[in-house]
């Protein structure tokens, strides 16, 4: 089939013979890296396995439900051994820190409900270790994202992935085109996850019913405040809770506790209506709480945004777009006018309620399933 002709494309889009593609495959040691990985073994591919060490294990042996931890190594390496392929293990714990966990907590004192495992695929997934790929001369880099890579008339376009309850485009709207050309998701066209577990039963690996990871990786039982007051000490410092008069309604334990949008746990019942967190003023060490509908946004201030359109973003005055403010919430009708080539204003076409900053807005094609990238909401001048 193969000669030394014009060879046919490979599945991953080669003009070559598996065999003679080399394919780094990032382990995170869960269900789905793990198929990708069997998956292109089985087809005969070059696959180097790298799983990463984020941070310490010490406290995370024991801990479900996190990626990359010690079981997880344990589990990715084990997966190599079942398929045959080489496996490594990379210290990336100062990267990680550096580049992720600082600014999470910094994020956080500072009011703001940030979303690290964007940071994480943008400033060490698919930065250093896309790098690392490249530095071990493989072809490209496959992940286990849900999510698909399309050829267009321009170059390879970011979609949606055909599972709408597994889509993982909110997490890769920073995708950059550089990265986007090196990188391949063989999951992203799957129906169900119970489509790659079939997977993982059928090349019989030991992950085949492993449970999905669930909380940020270095945050266990998605307690964020636990983590922030140990990352930064003196952090939980007590303060009043007030409505947006100033009035004094009752005290807090610390701003880190409390989110935009937050209705439970406030400690100051017997109110006619209910009072939901609209502010958090970290210099006052004060939660602003408000009537519901103080929470609805219309105009958000983007920044740092990352453009995948086939025109340059600031070619139009307005993109009409749907857009995303949240991973758990659909997308929206929105205006999306460009201030420059990385900040622009978004208009809600309907008010939402809960709009973060620190959160992503991620840009959606209406027609279609494509992503346009995004950028990070904030709080604007």
């Amino acid at each position: 089939m193969f000669d030394d002709g014009a060879h046919p494309l490979n599945s991953l889009g080669f003009a070559k013979a598996p065999k003679d593609t080399r394919v780094v495959v990032a382990m995170s040691g869960g269900v789905d890296s793990s198929v990708v990985a069997a998956m292109l073994a089985e087809e005969g591919y070059d696959v180097v396995g790298v799983t990463l060490q984020l941070y310490d294990h010490g406290a995370a042996l024991a801990k479900k439900g996190a990626c990359c931890a010690g079981r997880d190594i344990h589990d990715a390496r084990r997966v190599a051994e079942e398929m045959g392929f080489p496996h490594y293990v990379l210290d990336y714990e100062n990267i990680f820190q550096d580049a992720v966990i600082d600014e999470f907590a910094d994020s956080y004192l500072a009011g703001a409900t940030p979303v690290p495992c964007i940071r994480c695929n943008e400033r060490v997934k698919f930065k250093d270790l896309l790098n690392t790929a490249k530095d071990l001369d493989a072809d490209c880099m496959a992940t286990g994202h849900y999510i698909q890579r399309v050829m267009g008339d321009t170059g390879p376009e970011l979609h949606s992935a055909a599972d709408a309850n597994r889509d993982q485009s909110y997490f890769l709207f920073s995708t950059t085109p550089e990265q986007l050309s090196y990188l391949r998701f063989p999951l992203g066209h799957l129906p169900s996850k119970d489509a790659t577990r079939a997977l993982a039963a059928k090349y019989g690996l030991s992950v085949a019913d492993k449970p999905d990871s669930q909380d940020i990786c270095f945050v266990p039982n998605g307690n964020y405040a636990q983590v922030i007051e140990k990352l930064r000490p003196g952090a939980a410092e007590p303060g009043e809770i007030v409505d947006h008069n100033g009035n004094v309604l009752g005290k807090h334990k610390g701003v880190i506790h409390y989110t935009i949008g937050q209705r439970r746990g406030l400690g100051i019942g017997g109110l006619a209506d209910p009072l939901y967190v609209v502010k958090l003023d970290v210099d006052n060490r004060q939660v602003v709480v408000g009537p519901k509908d103080m929470l609805a946004t219309r105009k958000i201030p983007v920044r740092e945004i990352n453009w995948l359109g086939d025109e340059p973003f600031t070619s139009r005055d307005e993109w009409v777009l749907d857009v995303k403010v949240r991973s758990t919430r659909p997308p929206r009708e929105a205006i999306v006018r460009p201030i420059s080539e990385t900040e622009a204003e978004v208009e809600l076409i309907v008010a939402e309620e809960g709009v973060s900053p620190g959160q992503a807005c991620v840009f959606y094609d209406p027609e279609s399933p494509r992503i346009y990238g995004g950028g990070w909401i904030w709080k604007g001048n």
